[in-house]
C-alpha cells in the first residue's frame, strides 16, 4: 500500500464498551454515533486486523466526530494501540501502548456539523508494533478532564490511514 491509503474503517456500531467508563450507542437523524460524556472519560475501542499489504510505514488516525450541543470550546481525544498479533497478547489482560493526543481542537460552530481530527503514529513501539497481518485493538478516549467543551461529543467514524 502507499503512504496515505485506507487501512481499516470503524463504524460507531463496530465498537465494544471497555469494563467501565464507556462511549454510549446513540442516533442523530438516524445517524450511528458514539457519545462521549464531557464530564467524565469515557472510551471506544475497536478491533481489527491490519490487512497483509500494509506497507510498514507509520499509521494516522483520523476521528470523525460532531458535537451535540457544543458550538465553542475545544476538544480532547486520546488514542492508543494494543497489539494481538500471533501470540502476542493474553485475550485475559489489556496491553495498550502509551497514547498519542490531539488536544485544543475547536469544535465546530455549529451542532452537528463533522470535523475530522488526525492523530499520527510512528512505526514500532508507538503503535505497539502491530504488523502487517496481525490482530490489534485500538482505544479511543475523549479527554473530558482537559477539554472545555460542552455536551457529548458524538464519533462517526474512526479511520486508520497508513501514513
Amino acid at each position: 500500500m502507499a503512504s496515505g491509503d485506507t487501512l481499516c474503517i470503524f463504524r460507531a456500531t463496530d465498537y465494544v464498551p471497555p469494563a467501565s467508563a464507556y462511549a454510549t450507542l446513540d442516533t442523530r437523524n438516524l445517524h450511528s454515533v458514539l457519545d462521549f460524556d464531557a464530564a467524565t472519560n469515557e472510551s471506544a475501542v475497536f478491533s481489527s486486523v491490519l490487512p497483509a499489504n500494509y506497507g510498514g510505514g507509520g499509521l494516522t488516525v483520523q476521528i470523525h466526530y460532531a458535537m451535540s450541543s457544543a458550538t465553542s470550546g475545544n476538544v480532547d481525544w486520546d488514542v492508543a494501540f494494543e497489539r494481538i498479533g500471533d501470540q502476542q497478547q493474553d485475550l485475559d489482560s489489556d496491553s495498550f501502548a502509551a497514547v498519542n493526543s490531539v488536544d485544543n481542537t475547536t469544535v465546530p460552530g455549529t451542532s452537528g456539523n463533522v470535523d475530522v481530527v488526525s492523530i499520527t503514529f510512528t512505526h514500532g513501539a508507538d503503535m505497539d508494533s502491530v504488523a502487517a497481518g496481525e490482530q490489534f485493538r485500538i482505544k479511543v478516549t475523549r479527554d473530558a478532564a482537559a477539554d472545555t467543551a460542552a455536551g457529548d461529543a458524538e464519533i462517526t467514524k474512526v479511520v486508520i490511514k497508513e501514513t
